[in-house]
C-alpha cells in the first residue's frame, strides 16, 4: 500500500514539477521524487 501512496505523490508532483520539460523531464522528476519519498520514510 505503501508503494502506491508513494507513486501516487511522485506522478502528481512529477506532472506539477516538469509538465513543461516534456515527457523526459517527468520522468526525471518522477524518479526523483520517488528516492525522496522513500527517504522519508513514505
Amino acid at each position: 500500500m505503501r508503494n502506491i501512496f508513494k507513486a501516487l505523490l511522485a506522478g502528481w508532483g512529477a506532472k506539477k514539477l516538469g509538465g513543461g520539460c516534456g515527457c523526459f523531464g517527468i520522468i526525471v522528476v518522477f524518479i526523483i521524487l520517488w528516492y525522496l519519498l522513500g527517504g522519508l520514510g513514505l
